[in-house]
């Protein structure tokens, strides 16, 4: 009976998240699960106003999560996962709380339910780490062309971005493997799709047999 791994493709907006997970998917037929942006009600709003709609989007990322996460653990070949709720968590909603853009009671509730929820979760074989410089996240959001994301500001992904940088030191739950892809296209090289594809591997120590 073949291995069952489940890999988390972790990073800032606009850093290629989906498109590494659909990628490696179709790669090493793996089933991906992606995050569901499109499908949050709150989302633009929350961009436009945060303080009014941050917990709304917040909780809805988190009741997705979930499911998510059933889904993996019911889903019977290796999968690849598209954000973790871990970074839901300690990057976005830290970051909103300590912005104030939510209030005590609204972070405490978060809290409570993403803690007795990752009680539950079977931890990921590999976090992949995607970081990359403001520069280079701006240009990613901009050409991806999401009709909201026109209010994200080079200063929320800067402060996102030191979140992550502080997050992947202290975080202990499984291995993690960290790309600097400002120097990498994935998309258009496939070059570089492969040197990370065969980095992943080799951390997980699986041989690579390519359909």
């Amino acid at each position: 009976m073949m291995k069952k791994y489940s890999i988390t493709i972790a990073g800032n907006m606009g850093v290629g998240k989906s498109t590494l997970t659909q990628l490696l998917a179709k790669e090493l037929n793996w089933s991906p699960f992606l995050e569901a942006v499109d499908d949050n009600p709150f989302l633009e709003k929350f961009f436009q106003d945060m303080n009014r709609w941050s917990f709304h989007s917040q909780v809805f990322f988190l009741s997705r999560r979930f499911r998510i996460h059933r889904e993996m653990v019911q889903h019977p070949g290796s999968v690849i996962q598209d954000r973790s709720v871990y970074e839901d968590a300690d990057i976005f909603v830290r970051n909103l709380y300590r912005l104030g853009k939510m209030s005590d009671q609204e972070y405490q509730l978060y809290r409570d339910l993403y803690d007795e929820f990752v009680q539950i979760l079977p931890k990921p074989d590999l976090v992949v780490y995607l970081k990359a410089s403001i520069p280079t996240l701006i240009a990613r959001v901009q050409r991806r062309g999401r009709h909201f994301e026109r209010y994200i500001s080079p200063l929320y992904l800067q402060q996102l971005n030191e979140l992550y940088n502080a997050w992947i030191e202290d975080f202990t739950l499984c291995p993690i493997l960290t790309i600097d892809t400002d120097r990498l296209d994935f998309v258009r090289s496939s070059a570089d799709f492969g040197s990370i594809r065969d980095k992943i591997l080799a951390e997980m120590n699986i041989e690579p047999v390519y359909l």
